[in-house]
């Protein structure tokens, strides 16, 4: 398969301001993403943006960068019009979606996302992480899968929810959004209005899964660090430092 890594990024943060370009040793917080999707070593990377100081700074970190335009309101839209771009000759079979606040993600888990597609009739994989937090298994804001355990390391998926599911004995999993599209997949996905689900739980992911796509999981042992806070962004600079906080 030929894959694209294709990375998401705004300025429209309001938690963090001015997120993506936010310093860590040196370099923006975008750099370290795209640093990691390139380490993965899976395919091209490129930075999709709305932003002019975020391309300028993409391509001074020696990373590849489009300006796409103002008024989508998901990434997997913005990684869409991206992908037009960069191959009109429809040459890239699969795009993998790696969100543009991950600067610690380890490349090992954006290759992991492939895995899922070696099945043909998987048409989206993403990743999973089993919960160990009691904390973590009622929040809200931990997006959990309920699916079909497949094998040890895979899941397929028949919900996301941000509730405690499914209730009984037995693992939770943590969601990582993290997505590898089939480019058919992707086109499919962008084309359809969103669906009565993802606007109630508040999860996109849930459109394809209402309109009969297949998301499978691959089972990982990290939830890597998402940058939302002032806080997080702190934590994100100890562990590039190789600190511990």
């Amino acid at each position: 398969m030929t894959t694209l890594v294709l990375i998401p990024a705004r300025m429209a943060a309001t938690r963090l301001p001015g997120k993506p370009l936010a310093d860590i040793h040196g370099r923006p917080m975008i750099a370290h993403v795209a640093d990691r999707a390139a380490a993965a070593q899976i395919g091209r990377v490129v930075i999709a943006t709305d932003s002019p100081d975020i391309l300028a700074a993409a391509r001074s970190a020696g990373h590849e960068a489009v300006m796409t335009a103002s008024h989508h309101q998901s990434g997997s839209d913005r990684i869409f019009e991206a992908l037009e771009m960069l191959d009109p000759q429809c040459e890239v079979d699969v795009v993998v979606n790696v969100q543009g606040d991950l600067p610690t993600i380890e490349p090992s888990l954006i290759a992991s996302a492939l895995n899922p597609l070696e099945d043909r009739t998987v048409d989206i994989a993403t990743l999973a992480v089993e919960i160990t937090r009691e904390a973590e298994k009622t929040n809200p804001n931990v997006v959990k899968i309920v699916g079909s355990q497949l094998s040890d390391t895979r899941l397929r998926t028949l919900y996301f929810t941000r509730a405690t599911a499914p209730w009984g004995d037995g693992p939770l999993y943590h969601h990582v959004g993290l997505y590898a599209y089939r480019r058919a997949a992707l086109e499919r996905f962008v084309a359809l209005d969103p669906s009565t689900l993802e606007k109630r739980e508040k999860l996109e992911q849930l459109r394809a899964l209402e309109a009969g796509m297949r998301i499978d999981a691959e089972i990982v042992n990290t939830v890597p660090l998402g940058v939302d806070t002032p806080e997080d962004l702190e934590r994100a600079r100890a562990i590039i430092e190789g600190r511990t906080l």
